[in-house]
């Protein structure tokens, strides 16, 4: 990829490595980051996106992958294959410290495999060697010592060290308290790693023994004992066949281990990938990145597109960060982004530009989910006042300088980004030239934002369809930029207006107008005009949208009530229309207990009963088991809307209960003994014999029934 060291420093991209690098546990990881660029490899580019994704998940979730700081063993790992060769102490615990976390990480990744695929296919190509770790073990216990039994030469070195270091104990206190009157009051001390009296310079040949030095002062004579001077010797004998032994058994050690040195290094890549990977996660968990939909096409669609450096700044001061959303595909490669001075042109322009550097770098960004980016082979970059007083170049020439090598270079593949082009010049000349760099990298098919203040360069943009003019929203009251792009229409520079608020005195305003050419002033009226009203049509749209949204849910949520109640209806109908078959079942039945009733004719009575009931088995349609299922459904739903309005429905009953009370008093005292009555749906009369409460002995003549009040009808 095509990327120069001016366009890393114009979008600050250092400073972003600069902020990853504090995250990595290992030096040498800082160094890696710090010197990272965009990828050349789009598939490995991928793979370190994903990775990194991945690992930023497992922070969120809170399981987070159990990696910590590790060791790098390139600085002795060579050597392994020198002859006679042997690691140290502290370089056999950096091989088992890393062999440990890779048992650790490989143990985690393969039990959430699910959760990380990219990682798992990175993590299963290395193998975990228990013998390494098993091997150190039984040679040095946890102290990092190395242990007694490392082997048997060591262990009956030690163990004849030990008698004699006691059998030397004993000499030298026997010592001492012998010589116990020639002794300074501090008795005893350590003279070159030896157990030494501490005799009055006085009576030092008093004492014997040799004689190893005095105190500063003089005063004081250290004498080591004569009794000990032979089982000192034989110690100090022992402790060089100790080190002999020791060095023996670590060139063993280190024989066994030099096999696995291959494994070694791909432990060691594998725990610098993974310190490189977790230091780009926390940096995205700090910027709330993520990773973006990765298209195949050119172009790109940042939503809520934060500066990162920008970001982290306002959130140190808690100052509110505004997001940039913005599209560049082959219908729309190139914006013309116009506006007021300090309005958000520049850092809109490096925020697309720092954004995209990123990604092609492996780095997640702080975009909303949603977002597309593409990738782009180049990117060039002129931002800023890049004078340099050494080659003798003013900013002109020096954008004049990148111009020429943007030409050469620029092709479909490219992404331009350029900070007040055409500036740095003579108005209407550095405007042509400008408007004629603009239609080359036009016609080359690049993609590129641009900021400017020159009116050709928006009047082109809306010439050609592939660009199109953007501007950064001003509040025309408070004259305050709102620092929100938007794309569609031309901004102007609110010179004047900018001016005016600045306390620039008004008759110096108005020269100065005079001074400009009509027609500029009144192009850069309209476009302040049409910026505003576009600005309020938008507003307005938006609540027209929302409006609208709000409308359509409405509707759909009574539309669905209705279908719902339209249903219930035809339900209840359902079960009303079987209720009222029972009803009609019970009516014939009084009427066929009324015929039998005069004439007494049993054959009749079975007669009638059976012809309706064939009459009403004609009349039925066969069901089937599955419509029985569906009717035994809806009434348990009936049931259930039933119980639900329980409250409502006891109230009512209440009140019905309430009027039936009324009615059976009102009943009671219009009825006496006597009077004939007869049942409702019923012809037979007949008088009433005995009334108790509610209920009335009814003499027929032949027989007598006891029917409730609300059954009969007065005759």
């Amino acid at each position: 990829m095509q990327v120069s060291e001016q366009t890393l420093h114009d979008l600050e991209f250092p400073k972003i490595l600069e902020n990853i690098a504090q995250f990595a546990f290992n030096e040498r990881t800082s160094e890696l980051i710090l010197n990272l660029k965009p990828y050349e490899n789009k598939e490995q580019l991928i793979i370190d996106l994903k990775t990194t994704n991945e690992y930023l998940t497992s922070i969120e979730s809170e399981n987070k992958i159990p990696f910590s700081e590790f060791y790098y063993m390139k600085d002795f790992l060579p050597r392994l294959e020198i002859e006679n060769y042997y690691l140290s102490v502290e370089e056999f615990f950096k091989i088992k410290s890393n062999a440990l976390q890779i048992k650790e990480i490989t143990k985690f990744i393969l039990q959430f495999e699910e959760y990380f695929p990219k990682l798992q296919k990175i993590v299963s190509e290395v193998i975990f060697e228990k013998t390494i770790v098993t091997e150190i073990d039984s040679v040095f216990n946890k102290h990092g010592e190395i242990k007694d039994d490392a082997s048997p030469e060591l262990h009956s070195i030690r163990k004849k060290s030990k008698l004699l270091g006691g059998k030397i104990t004993e000499l030298f206190n026997k010592s001492m308290t012998a010589n116990l009157a020639f002794l300074d009051d501090i008795r005893e001390s350590v003279f070159d790693d030896r157990r030494v009296l501490a005799v009055n310079s006085a009576m030092r040949k008093r004492v014997k023994g040799r004689f190893l030095g005095t105190s500063k002062t003089g005063s004081i004579s250290f004498i080591e004992p004569e009794s000990v001077q032979k089982p000192q010797r034989e110690l100090d004998e022992l402790k060089e066949e100790e080190k002999k032994e020791i060095i023996k058994i670590l060139k063993d050690l280190t024989i066994k281990i030099a096999v696995y040195k291959p494994l070694l290094e791909e432990y060691e890549e594998l725990l610098e990938y993974m310190d490189f990977t977790q230091a780009k996660a926390e940096f995205s968990l700090l910027t709330k990145a993520c990773l973006p939909e990765i298209t195949s096409e050119k172009g790109l669609e940042l939503i809520n597109a934060y500066h990162p450096l920008l970001y982290l700044s306002h959130q140190q001061k808690k100052i509110k960060t505004f997001p940039q959303t913005l599209k560049l595909d082959k219908n729309q490669r190139i914006i013309i982004i116009s506006g007021p001075n300090a309005g958000g042109k520049s850092i809109t322009l490096k925020t697309i530009g720092l954004n995209q550097l990123m990604i092609q770098s492996g780095i997640l960004i702080p975009v909303h989910e949603k977002s597309k980016i593409g990738f782009f082979d180049k990117i060039f970059t002129d931002i800023g006042d890049n004078q340099s007083i050494e080659n003798q170049l003013s900013t002109y020439s020096y954008r004049l300088k990148q111009m020429s090598y943007f030409i050469r270079n620029v092709d479909e593949n490219s992404l331009l980004l350029v900070d007040e082009f055409g500036t740095g010049s003579d108005p209407e000349l550095g405007g042509a030239l400008a408007e004629v760099f603009f239609e080359e990298f036009y016609e080359r098919n690049a993609y590129g934002i641009f900021t400017t203040h020159y009116t050709n360069i928006k009047l082109v943009a809306e010439e050609l369809p592939e660009a199109i003019n953007a501007c950064m929203l001003f509040d025309e009251k408070t004259l305050t930029p709102l620092y929100q792009l938007e794309v569609g229409q031309s901004g102007s520079s609110f010179t004047f207006e900018v001016a005016e608020k600045n306390k620039i005195p008004f008759r110096l305003i108005n020269r100065a107008k005079k001074k400009v050419e009509q027609d500029k002033v009144r192009l850069d009226k309209t476009i302040l005009k049409l910026q505003q009203e576009k600005f309020h049509i938008q507003k307005t749209k938006n609540e027209v949208d929302e409006l609208k949204i709000s409308s359509e849910e409405q509707t759909k949520e009574l539309e669905f009530t209705q279908e719902k109640i339209q249903q219930k209806l035809v339900d209840f109908q359902q079960v009303y229309d079987n209720e009222l078959k029972t009803l009609q079942v019970g009516r014939k039945m009084n009427e066929l207990a009324d015929s039998y009733l005069k004439s007494k004719n049993k054959k009749v009575l079975v007669s009638q009963f059976l012809k309706w009931v064939e009459m009403e088995n004609s009349k039925k349609t066969p069901i089937n088991s599955i419509e029985k299922k569906k009717e035994k459904i809806i009434q348990k739903e009936i049931q259930k809307e039933l119980k639900h309005n329980t409250e409502s429905i006891k109230e009512k009953q209440l009140q019905i209960e309430e009027n039936k009370e009324k009615e059976i008093k009102q009943s009671i005292e219009n009825l006496k003994i006597g009077d004939r009555v007869k049942l409702k749906d019923s012809q037979s009369v007949g008088t009433i014999e005995e009334i108790k409460g509610k209920r009335l002995t009814i003499n027929y003549g032949h027989f007598t029934a006891k029917v409730s009040i609300f059954e009969i009808n007065k005759v």
